[in-house]
């Protein structure tokens, strides 16, 4: 972006962002002041740039105080996602910059897939062992319900693979990212449902090299701060070029039938 960001927030993300940023000379050179702010006041230590512990649903941010947010892989634990948005969306001055990214919806779907089958078969029920997750167009819609100007959202994907599902576990222990429901199901999953589990997913989601996949999908969000300055929809009807005159074409009114002479691109 060619534009400079004086003061700028790092939310979650375990201070990842000030870590790359004390080391990017372009980012130093576009961003002159920046906090990181994490639920884990551990997680911030050993950072050069000014760290304080918060809540992302709490934000004790003063209101219009912020030119650019950045929230790298954190908001898909909050409890109240529109919340969050709408706070960070107050933080920032009019026409400042929110950035995102979060799991989104079909992240450890063959996990989920696998949980939910090896229950059913095995108990008559089952409950969901894994978190929810936003898909893109909740996303889209959550952002415009936040009250930002020009939100985009995008997804990208990613497949990991391992040498036995269970190594997926230990790694989802190892990131902070086993399940965190406050409502479980009101039966603990049991040795036999996670080894049935695990069965299932080495049948249904191995490669031809016998290694697991694991599906991480990451949501991308975002969205600008109103302000006077951005650019508006122009008024219905308000165009000063005709699009057949654009195309080369005969202008027809709706519901008038093409004739037998008219072209391809008339017709179009």
């Amino acid at each position: 972006m060619t534009r400079d960001f004086p003061r700028a927030l790092e939310l979650g993300g375990a201070g990842a962002f000030a870590r790359l940023f004390a080391r990017n000379d372009a980012a130093r050179a576009k961003i002159g002041w920046l906090a990181s702010a994490d639920l884990s006041a551990a997680h911030l230590t050993g950072l050069s740039a000014p760290a304080f512990a918060c809540d992302e649903e709490f934000l004790a941010i003063a209101d219009q105080s912020l030119d650019l947010v950045v929230a790298p892989l954190s908001l898909h634990a909050v409890n109240d996602l529109p919340g969050a948005l709408i706070q960070i969306r107050r933080a920032l001055k009019p026409d400042g910059l929110f950035l995102g990214a979060m799991l989104g919806g079909a992240s450890l779907t063959e996990l989920r897939q696998c949980l939910l089958a090896a229950e059913v078969e095995l108990t008559g029920g089952a409950g969901a062992r894994v978190a929810p997750f936003a898909d893109a167009m909740d996303l889209s819609g959550l952002l415009q319900r936040a009250g930002f100007a020009l939100p985009v959202a995008d997804i990208d994907r990613h497949a990991v693979t391992y040498a036995q599902p269970m190594k997926l576990l230990s790694d989802l222990r190892a990131m902070g990212e086993t399940s965190a429901p406050a409502e479980r199901p009101p039966r603990a999953l049991t040795r036999a449902v996670l080894f049935k589990a695990m069965e299932l997913y080495q049948s249904r989601f191995a490669n031809a090299d016998g290694r697991a996949r694991a599906t991480f999908e990451i949501l991308y969000a975002v969205g600008w701060a109103p302000a006077d300055s951005q650019p508006k929809p122009l008024r219905p009807g308000s165009a000063q070029t005709r699009l057949a005159d654009a195309l080369n074409a005969t202008e027809r009114s709706a519901g008038e039938k093409a004739g037998p002479g008219t072209s391809a691109r008339e017709k179009d």
